[in-house]
């Protein structure tokens, strides 16, 4: 046997063992490369690290100083108020897109567009934790982290907007305008995807998934917060103290929340 320095012998093995976790690693990037990332619409692609510039949001988790922001939510109102109908609920099956439908679309009582632009409310006090538009078949989303009496951290998600009033960090209180009713750069009918998750992290995958995982029903949980009766939906707390602290602050919600008190006085 050749007489091989130690020092070239762990060389040797150095490299053998660099190889052997190369040609690991390429294999796995060769199974990764062939998946198909179909977007935030269709099936829920697998949990990757950012590539080429695309943003999975499910890495985003808010900081301390954020979650220290998130108000107690002590009652929850309906988004688009009580004079709406579901023209999907929540874990309807859709065959035509594979999977179950992950929130309920809400629609005015006319249909169709009747409804486009008609105001969007947060169903509780909240932080806003995402402000954009994930891609075009969602349209413009809103996220708000509400933190509930028992301890529980939820998301409301409001999809499909066409106008958003309310901006990335903004604190929000229940019954307060944060945008209008779209159709999600025509993709639809101008309707509302609400959907409620229990979740620390911003969450925004596809319309339709084959386990529930963190989604809630969205009716379910509205009714067990509820807090009030059906015909009581008075101004939040929040939104008076907010008003206060700063008077002329969102105006324009604050007018949106005054306008649904008298709308909904007539139900």
């Amino acid at each position: 046997m050749m007489n091989i320095p130690v020092q070239a012998r762990l060389a040797i093995i150095l490299l053998a063992g660099l190889g052997i976790v190369i040609w690991v690693l390429n294999s796995q990037n060769k199974d990764l490369a062939e998946v198909k990332r179909i977007g935030f619409q269709g099936s829920d692609p697998p949990l990757l690290m950012p590539e080429d510039g695309v943003v999975d949001h499910r890495f985003e988790f808010p900081t301390a100083w954020e979650m220290a922001q998130i108000p107690l939510a002590t009652r929850f109102d309906p988004p688009m108020g009580h004079l709406t109908y579901k023209a999907q609920a929540f874990w309807e099956m859709n065959e035509k897109r594979g999977g179950h439908h992950a929130g309920d679309d809400l629609n005015g009582i006319g249909g169709m567009n009747t409804d486009l632009g008609d105001p969007v409310y947060a169903v509780g006090d909240g932080l806003v934790v995402y402000a954009g538009e994930p891609s075009p078949a969602w349209g413009n989303v809103l996220i708000i982290a509400h933190r509930t009496p028992d301890g529980r951290l939820l998301h409301s998600m409001y999809a499909h907007l066409d106008r958003m009033h309310v901006p990335l960090q903004a604190l929000v209180a229940r019954a307060q305008v944060i945008g209008t009713n779209g159709t999600a750069n025509d993709h639809y009918p101008a309707h509302l995807h609400f959907e409620i998750r229990e979740s620390e992290h911003i969450d925004i995958r596809g319309g339709y998934h084959a386990n529930k995982l963190n989604l809630l029903d969205p009716t379910a949980v509205l009714e067990e917060l509820r807090g009030a009766a059906p015909s009581d939906h008075s101004i939040a707390s929040l939104s008076l103290v907010m008003r206060q602290w700063k008077p002329n602050w969102n105006d324009l919600e604050i007018e949106g929340a005054e306008h649904f008190l008298k709308i909904q006085s007539a139900d």
